[in-house]
């Protein structure tokens, strides 16, 4: 997909679900990494991660889009449009926008240690090791136990 047709796709998903017009720009945006997309609030442009269509399907890009459209309406009407905003919550819920972006397969977490409670068998992934000494289970307090690395 272009920059034109993702600009159309943007104006129609405007038009069709905020019944207003999109008169900005938007564009994929490579440096994005660990976020779909970015509204400017100085220029009113928005930003789109590629990976959100390349490592992602079509519904995840329209997701984002819709997300990043409810921030672009709001703000431009002078209501709050920030993500703990009510305004927001309820605006994103009515059209379908996706309120987190999925994590990307490079920003994925690499857990290199696994540990185990030795009472009641509740699993532990961290990235980094820890001492068994110190520390035991959260949930019943019993000893942990490495178990790969």
């Amino acid at each position: 997909m272009t920059n034109e047709e993702l600009q159309a796709l943007v104006e129609v998903i405007s038009l069709h679900h905020f019944n207003e017009p999109f008169l900005h720009h938007v564009t994929f945006n490579a440096r994005l990494q660990t976020t779909g997309g970015r509204y400017r609030l100085q220029d009113h442009n928005i930003d789109i991660n590629p990976k959100m269509l390349t490592e992602h399907d079509m519904v995840t890009l329209v997701g984002v889009i819709k997300h990043e459209l409810v921030h672009y309406h709001l703000h431009l009407s002078g209501q709050p449009y920030q993500h703990g905003s009510p305004t927001f919550k309820q605006l994103l819920k009515q059209v379908g926008g996706l309120r987190f972006a999925p994590r990307n397969a490079v920003n994925a977490k690499v857990y290199k240690y696994h540990y185990t409670c030795q009472k009641c068998a509740m699993d532990y992934y961290r990235q980094r090791q820890i001492n068994l000494k110190k520390y035991v289970c959260g949930q019943c307090q019993g000893k942990l136990q490495l178990i790969a690395i």
